[in-house]
């Protein structure tokens, strides 16, 4: 990829990285102190200043390595929002509506682009498809962050969604299986592509099918062709 190329893939793709993981954190963060934790408002952390939330590796780093590689899956994190959830006023409960409140974020945004990209055709044509690609991205990367983020698996959000739903017997050695989830992200997300040189790629087969069936569903509630 040569450099104008790949200062267009930064340019269109870059608004909605920073966006999408924003609203994502800042999402946790707000549904937490409306449930009794304020460690994430005292902290500063319910906050739309990106510079509040970016993590130098998966805000940046692997976002870029992920869009300038062509991968089919593109997604980033940020700094994790901290949550006490011994100080949620139902904890076990609580805790699912704190985890779900992320990937809630990132589908309200994604349809906000959708509805946004009605207005496309009243600007500018150079400006209007910088602004098209960016409501294009922003749609993709959101509701693939949304379904990546709710994999059932600790510490992603869908695990402690499954946590806080999972009668207690079960629930405790599942909330266990955390100290190994980023272990085990890592190893599904770049060790085995690359070990397999591409071929074998289980976090597209598990997070694209789904995605799909939600894009689709944007598409129709937004009024946008598919």
């Amino acid at each position: 990829m040569n450099g104008d190329a790949v200062l267009n893939q930064i340019a269109v793709w870059v608004i909605p990285v920073i966006l999408a993981i924003t609203l994502h954190e800042a999402a946790h963060g707000f549904v937490a102190h409306r449930f009794g934790d304020d460690t994430a408002w005292r902290l500063g952390r319910v906050t739309l200043n990106p510079l509040k939330h970016i993590d130098p590796f998966g805000t940046i780093i692997l976002p870029a390595l992920l869009i300038l590689s062509g991968s089919p899956v593109k997604f980033g994190y940020a700094k994790p929002v901290p949550v006490n959830f011994g100080a949620l006023n139902n904890p076990k409960r609580d805790m699912i509506w704190v985890a779900a409140a992320g990937p809630a974020a990132n589908i309200l945004m994604a349809l906000a682009a959708g509805f946004l990209d009605h207005t496309v055709p009243l600007l500018p044509a150079g400006f209007g498809t910088w602004v098209d690609a960016n409501l294009g991205n922003m749609m993709v990367l959101n509701v693939i962050l949304a379904v990546f983020n709710m994999i059932p698996l600790p510490p992603l959000d869908g695990g402690r969604v499954a946590v806080g739903l999972l009668p207690r017997a079960l629930a405790i050695p599942f909330a266990r299986l955390e100290r190994f989830g980023m272990l085990i992200l890592i190893t599904v997300i770049l060790i085995v592509p690359l070990a397999t040189q591409g071929r074998i790629n289980i976090l597209a087969s598990i997070v694209i099918p789904p995605a799909e069936i939600v894009y689709s569903l944007i598409l129709t509630l937004t009024g946008l062709p598919h």
